[in-house]
C-alpha cells in the first residue's frame, strides 16, 4: 500500500480551503517545493477554483495565474495541471508539466485528448455530475458506483480513440463532485469495483464537505478525516492520493503501510 502522494497547489483566491494562500506564483512556487520535499512525487497547479459554485475563470487568467508556477515547479517533481481548458493544457505542457488532470473527463474542453496523445502527457479523466456551478444542486444516481463505473469506463474508451496511450490515462471517481455525503461513502467504501476498468485510481478526499457532514467540523478541522479517508482509499485500491496535506499524509501511509504490509 504505497499510493503516490499528489500534492494540491491552488493559484485560486476562492479554492474552499487554501484560496488566495497561493495566488502569488512565488508563494504558491515555495509552497510546491515544500509539497516535494514532505514527499508529494506529483505536484497539481490548478488556476480555476472547482468549489461547488465556483466562477468561471477566462483561459488568459487562468494562463496568467498557472503558467509561471508550473515553470518554477518544472524538475521539483512531476508537475500535472488541474484545468478542463486545452489552450491552458497546452501552455502547462509547454512550461514543464507532464500530466493535464481535467475534472470534466474531456466534455468541456475535447481537445485536451489530441493535445495529451500529441505530446504524451498523462491524462486524469474524473467524474462529476453536472459542473461546478451547479453539481450539487440534487445530485442523483441509480447506483453511484455503477454510474460513476460506466462513466469513468465510456470517457476512458473516448480518450484512447483519439490517440491517448492507455497506459497514461489515470481514472478519478470525483469525490465531492455532483455527490451526497452517502453517495462518497459509497465510493469510497466499494472503491475495489472501480478498479475493475483497469487503469490507476486517483482519490482526493481532503478537507471535502462530506468530512464535515459527518462530524460537523469547519474546513480548518477536517485534517484527521482527510488522514482517515485517504488511508482507507489506500486499504482499498487508491494508486494516488491527492491531498493538501503531504507531510502529514505522507506520515499516515508510512505506519499504515508498516502494520498492513
Amino acid at each position: 500500500m504505497t499510493p503516490k502522494l499528489m500534492g494540491v497547489i491552488n493559484v485560486t483566491p476562492d479554492s474552499f480551503f487554501d484560496g488566495g494562500l497561493f495566488l502569488d506564483a512565488e508563494a504558491a512556487i515555495e509552497h510546491g517545493r515544500e509539497l516535494a520535499e514532505q514527499g508529494a512525487e506529483i505536484l497539481d497547479v490548478g488556476g480555476e477554483s472547482t468549489r461547488p459554485g465556483a466562477a468561471e475563470v477566462s483561459a488568459e487568467e487562468e494562463l496568467a495565474r498557472v503558467v509561471p508556477v508550473v515553470e518554477g515547479l518544472a524538475g521539483t517533481a512531476t508537475v500535472s495541471i488541474d484545468t478542463s481548458k486545452a489552450a491552458v493544457a497546452r501552455a502547462a505542457l509547454e512550461a514543464g508539466a507532464s500530466i493535464v488532470n481535467d475534472v470534466t473527463a474531456l466534455r468541456h474542453d475535447p481537445e485536451i485528448a489530441a493535445l495529451c496523445a500529441e505530446r504524451g502527457a498523462g491524462l486524469v479523466l474524473m467524474h462529476m455530475q453536472g459542473d461546478p456551478r451547479t453539481m450539487q444542486e440534487n445530485p442523483a444516481y441509480d447506483d453511484v458506483v455503477d454510474d460513476v463505473k460506466a462513466f469513468l469506463a465510456e470517457r476512458l474508451e473516448a480518450a484512447i480513440a483519439v490517440g491517448v496511450a492507455e497506459e497514461r490515462i489515470w481514472l478519478d471517481p470525483g469525490i465531492g463532485f455532483g455527490k451526497t455525503l452517502d453517495h462518497n461513502v459509497e465510493l469510497l467504501r466499494r472503491l475495489g469495483e472501480l478498479r475493475e476498468l483497469g487503469r490507476p485510481l486517483v482519490v482526493g478526499t481532503s478537507r471535502k464537505s462530506f468530512i464535515g457532514k459527518i462530524d460537523g467540523s469547519e474546513v480548518g478541522r477536517r485534517l484527521g478525516g482527510s488522514i482517515a479517508s485517504s488511508v482507507l482509499a489506500a486499504a482499498s485500491g487508491a494508486d494516488v492520493l491527492r491531498v493538501h496535506d503531504v507531510a502529514e499524509a505522507a506520515q499516515a501511509m508510512k505506519v499504515a503501510t508498516a502494520i498492513l504490509g
